[in-house]
């Protein structure tokens, strides 16, 4: 399920508007999902963004391509996990699924430091061949949504709230005069570029 990182009414004070002026709400409730969707894609999350699943879901991975040899033994690559209280870990295939016991999250301390755990710890042994199959059951996304996230979505939504005064890309301004807006924000691309997941640009 989508989310919005910020609210319309958080768009309406970063911007000014008196919070009683309802002619604005339709318009600013518009850019605030269009940021955060935009933001989805830009990091490489549509559909499910930063946001924490309610209730668990079952995710199923092949384990070919998702396994890093570490010292302490294989890790198992998953979706961001927010949440592993009572998670399930199974291993096998079809109506035969085994649970997996012995592994530890990884990284160490994520969700203690506010960041999701994004793979599994096979102490001193391995997941199993390339044919097998591991079935994770936890609570996916991130455990609270990052403030670097949530200001990000709120600076995009200011600039395209405002894009309905400058249709063809410029603003004017008593003190600077026309000014070109820029095709990307960089205070944006600063704040997101750290949580982009690999093979997005």
């Amino acid at each position: 399920m989508a989310h919005e990182y910020v609210t319309a009414e958080d768009l309406k004070t970063q911007l000014g508007i008196d919070p009683d002026d309802a002619t604005k709400d339709a318009r600013a409730a518009r850019a605030v999902r269009a940021a955060s969707r935009g933001i989805d894609r830009a990091t490489g999350r549509p559909g499910h963004g930063f946001w924490l699943d309610e209730q668990p879901v079952a995710r199923t991975y092949q384990l070919d391509g998702r396994i890093v040899r570490a010292r302490l033994g294989d890790v198992l690559l998953v979706d961001e996990i927010g949440d592993t209280t009572g998670m399930l870990v199974e291993i096998g295939s079809g109506d035969s699924w085994s649970a997996v016991t012995g592994y530890e999250t990884y990284p160490d301390n994520a969700l203690a430091d506010g960041r999701p755990v994004t793979g599994l710890l096979r102490l001193g042994s391995t997941w199993g061949t390339a044919s097998a199959r591991v079935r994770v059951t936890a609570r996916f996304g991130w455990p609270e949504v990052p403030d670097d996230i949530a200001e990000a979505a709120l600076i995009q939504a200011s600039r395209l709230f405002k894009r309905a005064d400058s249709p063809e890309g410029v603003m004017g301004s008593s003190e600077w005069g026309v000014v070109r807006l820029s095709r990307r924000d960089p205070d944006v691309w600063n704040l997101i570029e750290p949580y982009r997941l690999d093979g997005f640009a």
